[in-house]
């Protein structure tokens, strides 16, 4: 698939798990301890007009379908499907709950990894201890939940897996940047769009970031909360955010960790994106350069050349896997960038670009199918790639002044010249059947208590000019950076960032603002 300007805002998944090299990409997942929480009193407080009966709710746990029911327990919540007319029917937003280890809990503190599309609720299940750290557990009932459209919860649903396949992998039989190579991507894109509209029963309108905030709200009044503990990530940060600019007198303890700025469009988001993977791109490559198995030689310029060569190459002459499909250059760019979200992933990119360099496409195709969440049957684990366009297309106005296009052109092709052939394409969202809702502006959410921006340095998913844009925008804003390379900052092995970060969730510490950590 090409690397559209949309697709390269992707951060779903990746920040949720690192890549361990095994022949195979896994996530190392320690077990996990604890016991099954409360059931609290409804906070009704508050609740909008013609919702109270949703505020209302009171939650039955029982123990979660396929984990350790003495550590998780899971429930189910109705929310409503169009905040601006309770009339308009319900839709189900599917919670797990990892309880607070001291048996006395701060409250609740809510989750999101990130996407949009990235399931929450598997975020817990997978690893809670990766995922927000053992100060936090000891402290807080941990709760992971699928937003609106995404995999547990009422979802949105597109294709089945073999056409995913085709929508995501086929080689267009046209050169690339033709007439007839956009009319292939235009028309795959109206049939992905048609089967989404088809298999999501009405859903795709209702699935925006205002609406998911609300219902975050609906979230924490059920589970018995006065304010939103809250721990976001990537596009977790512009959902915290969104909460944030609705509900600034409920915000408790905010930590949003990789930000995303509000205020820019999507074709900034995705510009800077792909500078900040050309810039993370050539870190790797001065790290290669220095370990005995690189396959490039010579200065990062060099090596940065001969891989935009072995690009070119595969997108003229695709590289045929023994599964039958064939690595082109957007998929083989694809799992690039999945690699690039973690330094720990950096050998595993040096193993599948040595094998292309040799004609196995083996290994990248790995990287591209963890970043897809596609399994090695060609399932998917998760729907985290359809709801990543419906949050989008519905999130985002349309970049359509000629001008600021051909201005982005001439930024990537300048500051990101590697990524740069890979980067422009069709818009899906150009046929989505519904016109988008969002707006890109400045969130202040004044009123608010303080907000806790982490931000690292050579972040390439969420460059840290958007933690220090965000910071300034908020009028609590608290911004923390972390020195470094990867996406986000928490939990990664940076006792400065993570001491700051719990200190605020669990005593209530704010950081200085402007806390560095490293360097």
């Amino acid at each position: 698939m090409t690397l559209t300007r949309r697709l390269v805002t992707a951060v779903a998944g990746i920040a949720a798990a690192t890549l361990a090299l095994t022949g195979c990409i896994a996530a190392a997942i320690p077990a996990e301890s604890g016991a099954p929480g409360p059931t609290r009193t409804p906070v009704t407080d508050g609740a909008p007009a013609g919702f109270e009966e949703y505020y209302g709710q009171t939650l039955i746990w029982e123990g979660c379908t396929g984990a350790d029911a003495g550590a998780y327990d899971c429930t189910e919540v109705t929310a409503p499907r169009d905040w601006s007319d309770p009339d308009a029917g319900d839709l189900t937003l599917a919670l797990i709950r990892r309880a607070a280890d001291n048996g006395s809990p701060l409250g609740s503190l809510l989750t999101n990894p990130g996407g949009p599309g990235a399931s929450g609720y598997d975020l817990i299940a997978d690893s809670a201890t990766y995922a927000v750290g053992q100060p936090l557990l000891q402290n807080y009932d941990v709760i992971g939940f699928d937003p609106r459209g995404v995999g547990r919860s009422s979802a949105v649903s597109c294709l089945a897996p073999a056409e995913m396949d085709d929508y995501l992998f086929d080689i267009p039989e046209n050169p690339r940047g033709s007439d007839g190579w956009r009319a292939e991507l235009t028309e795959r894109n109206a049939g992905f769009v048609a089967a989404c509209e088809a298999g999501s029963d009405g859903l795709l309108p209702a699935i925006t970031t205002d609406d998911s905030a609300r219902d975050m709200d609906l979230l924490r009044a059920v589970l018995g909360d006065e304010q939103l503990s809250y721990l976001g990530y990537s596009y977790g940060t512009f959902l915290g955010a969104t909460y944030a600019k609705l509900f600034p007198e409920r915000v408790g303890r905010l930590v949003l960790d990789g930000a995303i700025d509000p205020s820019v469009s999507g074709l900034d988001v995705s510009t800077t994106q792909a500078v900040g993977f050309e810039s993370a791109l050539r870190a790797y490559m001065a790290d290669c350069l220095t370990q005995r198995d690189c396959p490039f030689t010579g200065t990062v310029d060099d090596a940065m050349a001969d891989l935009g060569t072995l690009l070119a190459g595969v997108d003229r002459a695709p590289l045929p896997a023994a599964d039958g499909r064939d690595l082109g250059a957007d998929s083989l760019m694809t799992g690039i960038i999945a690699a690039l979200y973690s330094k720990d992933s950096w050998q595993f990119l040096t193993v599948a670009l040595t094998q292309a360099l040799k004609g196995d496409p083996s290994a990248a195709f790995q990287l591209a199918d963890f970043y897809y969440g596609r399994n090695a049957d060609g399932t998917y684990a998760d729907n985290s790639t359809e709801a990543f366009r419906a949050y989008n297309c519905m999130d985002y106005p349309m970049d359509t002044d000629q001008a600021d296009l051909d201005a982005a052109d001439a930024r990537v092709a300048a500051e990101a010249p590697t990524i740069a052939p890979y980067w422009d394409g069709v818009d899906v969202c150009a046929s989505w059947p519904y016109p988008p809702t969002g707006v890109r502006e400045p969130i202040a959410a004044d009123g608010a208590a303080p907000i806790v921006v982490v931000g690292t340095t050579n972040d390439p998913a969420t460059p840290y000019t958007w933690s220090e844009s965000l910071a300034a925008q908020l009028s609590s804003g608290v911004l923390v950076t972390r020195v470094g390379e990867g996406h986000t900052g928490y939990n990664k092995g940076n006792s400065c960032v993570d001491d700051a970060v719990n200190a605020y969730l669990v005593s209530g510490t704010v950081p200085d603002d402007g806390l560095r950590c490293g360097g």
